[in-house]
């Protein structure tokens, strides 16, 4: 895999990861709501008029643009399990910016998941 294929993968992982977080960001300014016809126009205005959400929304749209990119130039069984990085950038993040627990068997998870990518790029 060339130097610029891989880094359009791990910017796309990278991109993704940051949606989910911006996503999980602007969840929590907007709180826990009810999935109700009342709801519809004042929780839709809130998620529709926040940053973080906004900001969510624009890494997925430069990601998707990214990962056509690498696609153009690395098989998709390759590729596609790469995105399985996420989930430990995800993981790290989310203990370190909104103190969720990363436990014992999230870690063995997440080692498994490096072993995991490391024989598919490897292959």
């Amino acid at each position: 895999m060339s130097l610029i294929a891989a880094s359009l993968i791990l910017l796309g992982v990278l991109l993704n990861a940051t949606a989910q977080l911006l996503l999980k960001a602007g969840t929590n300014a907007v709180g826990t709501f009810a999935f109700s016809r009342a709801n519809i126009l004042p929780v839709g205005l809130k998620l529709a008029t926040d940053y973080h959400i906004l900001g969510g929304l624009g890494c997925y749209v430069i990601s998707v643009v990214v990962w056509i990119m690498a696609l153009s130039r690395v098989e998709v069984s390759v590729a596609y399990p790469m995105l399985s990085i996420g989930y430990i950038v995800n993981a790290l993040a989310a203990w370190y910016l909104f103190g969720e627990p990363v436990s014992l068997g999230k870690l063995a998870g997440i080692g498994v998941i490096i072993v995991g990518v490391y024989m598919v790029a490897r292959n």
